[in-house]
């Protein structure tokens, strides 16, 4: 599905990302690990279109999108979570989730005076698609509660709701277990693989909760320095010497025997 092919960026005198080259299979839940600093995000920064490669290129499903923006990225079919969710905090839980999909009619200001029988129909067209994927994530009882007002994991099911609500074919989620806890990480994971095996739909996740990326991810990629290190099934990962070093190199050990 997709194919990222030699990609590369430099911030000043810094190469973030050294011609990396993986590819993502359809269907698959496909982990990308690395220690601190190995490029990771900033892949997902440019597979999105939120920074611009200074070379190589990004395919997707037989198309190029090596650098388009934000908006016609998503209009393809990727949608993406960040490390920090990115709430209305003011708004509802169920408003946040209307607000997504694209091309409503109440964007153009006639419609609500030339057709408002049509934006009428379509609000409550998506005011039942948001209830259908709060019920799906388990969260229809905060329905009505200001989006701020959520836990820390909460807002990370409340992001993977967001992105159900642009029906994607690939999802790119940054770290979603960070600062969930385990009960609610565990509701995480099995809304991922109930939408990969339900719905088709692809993801490669970013994650250093490895406990979460081994049972979760096949397979499993590792980035060290800007590069592809070495991918693999998560039995694999984990014995690999080379995937050890990178880490003991790092900050913390990740990846346990």
């Amino acid at each position: 599905m997709l194919i990222v092919d030699n990609l590369s960026k430099r911030f000043g005198g810094l190469r973030a990302v050294d011609e990396c080259s993986f590819t993502v299979r359809r269907g698959t839940i496909t982990g990308l690990i690395g220690p601190n600093g190995a490029g990771k995000t900033t892949v997902f920064n440019m597979l999105t279109g939120f920074l611009r490669p200074d070379g190589g290129k990004v395919v997707l499903e037989g198309e190029e999108i090596t650098g388009l923006p934000p908006y016609r990225i998503f209009r393809k079919g990727i949608a993406r979570t960040f490390q920090v969710p990115r709430e209305f905090r003011e708004m509802t839980v169920r408003e946040n989730l209307t607000l997504v999909p694209a091309g409503q009619w109440g964007e153009r200001w006639w419609n609500p005076f030339l057709r408002p029988w049509g934006v009428k129909r379509q609000e409550h067209e998506l005011m039942r698609r948001a209830d259908a994927v709060l019920d799906f994530l388990g969260l229809t009882r905060l329905r009505d509660q200001p989006a701020g007002s959520l836990s820390g994991g909460q807002k990370k099911l409340l992001e993977l709701g967001k992105t159900m609500m642009a029906d994607p074919k690939l999802v790119l989620l940054d770290e979603p277990g960070a600062g969930v806890n385990r009960t609610l990480l565990k509701a995480l994971a099995d809304s991922i693989v109930r939408l990969a095996h339900e719905r088709g739909i692809t993801f490669l996740l970013i994650e250093h909760d490895m406990d979460f990326v081994m049972r979760l991810c096949r397979p499993v990629i590792v980035m060290s320095e800007g590069r592809k290190l070495t991918e693999g099934e998560p039995e694999e990962i984990q014995h690999n010497e080379a995937v050890l070093e990178a880490y003991l190199g790092g900050q913390y050990v990740a990846v346990e025997s």
